[in-house]
């Protein structure tokens, strides 16, 4: 018997959606895309929308792979044998591509334990992407999607596998992040079992090699960014980081919808990472998490302002602006907390600036969910000079949090947080500091701006409750995408 419902034919029954992606929170997560991922099928089936996610079978996974049913088999599937798993997660349907010579290793989704890619990504997310395609395309029996929604590289073969395939099912792409695109040798292409012809400029061919997410952008219906100003951005040769030329002739196509954030796991008045918990109208129980930040970050007890970067530590994020500054920072008043990792000179840096001000500044290099959770409900602001930031979550978790955030203007940072010019000050709309460039002076001003800001209470107060009344739940999004998936299916 088929596992999902049949196909909506008006009679009022969900209409069934695949989700194709490389992580899923709370499964497998690197990043924000796993949030969205895995926030996605609540958010449709208050539309009508029945999402199954298909996932690669990662170690995490394994106790999901024992407990589930094997529903279908690839003796050579790019080279290697897999089998496809039905489980759940909750009352949410899960497909789990269970390839050991492919997903079953140790390290992280995408490369070793010291951060070095898998060679064979290429084969890896080609096969997950092929059985994107298949399943959602019958091949598989028992099973059909009339949709399919691909996200970023990792899934990015699957429309045009769609395409090739010549399958009835419309295919929607969202770029998460366009600068990772999932660029490979073009000697692979005869493994990958396309037709020759996407060995071209209309299929996979990316300035003489391989291009995953350049595949997913030319074959899918319909294009999707994490937000409205990224979607503008992209097409611009400063965004597009090569891919401007493709999103330019696919702009009819291209739409940006803001992620959300699950206010099941980022709620201040219901998390248990705090050890206070409190809503916009119990502001001052907030208080009593600060405490918490300091001595987990060994910073000594001030009236000045604690901001914190949840981040990785990279150019793309304006990190190296910001540790230039932090001797500034310091001598301003301010202190800050920061929990991240990447690029090993900025770790560096950032471990440099602690040792130089003890009790000022605190690093932990690494992530750690819960200590995000406590960062976002204990320090005062959130720093994120993005050089550009498809839409970003750390914003939208510091709103939710009344930890205001100081950010670039640049895609989802400049559509989710308003600045607190005189205007929106006297307006009452204000929700937080924005800079235009991310530069030594930008920045430093937008942080001496922070500062003062903090320095008058019932202002700072005003901040965070605006912050914190702002709706960036799935309820919108959600909407969003159900109309594009209705729009898509909608017999023409």
């Amino acid at each position: 018997m088929p596992a999902f419902p049949p196909l909506s034919s008006g009679g009022g029954s969900a209409t069934p959606v695949l989700s194709l992606a490389s992580e899923a929170y709370p499964l497998v997560k690197t990043g924000g895309l796993a949030d969205v991922v895995g926030a996605l099928p609540a958010a449709l089936a208050a539309h009508g929308y029945l999402l199954t996610t298909l996932l690669p079978g990662y170690p995490a996974l394994a106790p999901m792979i024992r407990g589930g049913r094997e529903v279908y088999r690839w003796p050579d599937l790019i080279g290697a044998e897999a089998r496809l798993v039905e489980a759940s997660l909750g009352e949410h349907p899960l497909l789990i591509l269970d390839a050991p010579a492919l997903f079953g290793r140790d390290g992280g989704p995408y490369g070793d334990k010291d951060g070095r890619d898998w060679d064979d990504n290429w084969r890896r997310f080609a096969a997950l992407a092929r059985v994107g395609a298949e399943v959602a395309g019958g091949v598989v029996p028992g099973y059909r999607f009339p949709l399919l929604h691909a996200h970023d590289w990792q899934a990015g073969l699957a429309p045009a596998y769609v395409r090739a395939m010549d399958l009835p099912v419309k295919t929607v792409m969202t770029v998460h992040n366009i600068a990772f695109q999932g660029r490979f040798d073009l000697s692979l292409f005869p493994a990958l079992g396309l037709p020759e012809w996407m060995a071209s400029i209309h299929g996979v061919e990316y300035y003489g090699a391989l291009g995953y997410l350049k595949a997913g952008l030319q074959a899918a219906d319909a294009i999707t960014t994490v937000s409205p100003t990224y979607a503008r951005e992209i097409r611009d040769p400063a965004f597009g980081m090569g891919l401007e030329g493709l999103i330019a002739t696919r702009t009819a196509s291209v739409s940006g919808i803001v992620n959300g954030i699950d206010p099941a796991v980022w709620s201040p008045a219901a998390d248990t990472a705090l050890p206070a918990r409190y809503t916009a109208a119990t502001l001052d129980d907030r208080a009593a998490n600060r405490p918490a930040v300091e001595t987990t970050f060994g910073l000594t007890p001030a009236d000045g302002p604690i901001f914190t970067v949840i981040s990785r530590l990279t150019w793309q994020k304006g990190m190296d602006v910001l540790v230039d500054l932090l001797d500034d920072l310091v001598a301003s008043g301010g202190r800050l907390a920061l929990l991240g990792s990447g690029d090993k000179s900025l770790e560096t840096a950032f471990l440099a600036a602690a040792a130089r001000h003890p009790g000022r500044i605190g690093v932990r290099i690494g992530y750690d969910e819960a200590l995000s959770h406590l960062l976002q409900g204990g320090a005062d602001a959130i720093l994120i000079p993005s050089r550009f930031e498809p839409c970003g979550l750390t914003q939208l978790y510091g709103l939710a949090y009344g930890c205001v955030p100081v950010v670039a203007r640049t895609g989802g940072l400049a559509d989710t947080v308003i600045d607190a010019n005189e205007a929106a000050l006297a307006a009452g709309v204000a929700t937080g500091i924005v800079h235009d460039g991310v530069t030594p002076d930008a920045l430093r001003h937008a942080i001496r701006r922070a500062i003062d800001l903090h320095a008058r209470p019932e202002t700072w107060r005003r901040l965070q409750r605006n912050g914190m009344a702002a709706d960036f739940s799935w309820r919108e999004s959600g909407r969003r995408y159900a109309s594009l998936y209705h729009d898509l299916m909608e017999p023409a």
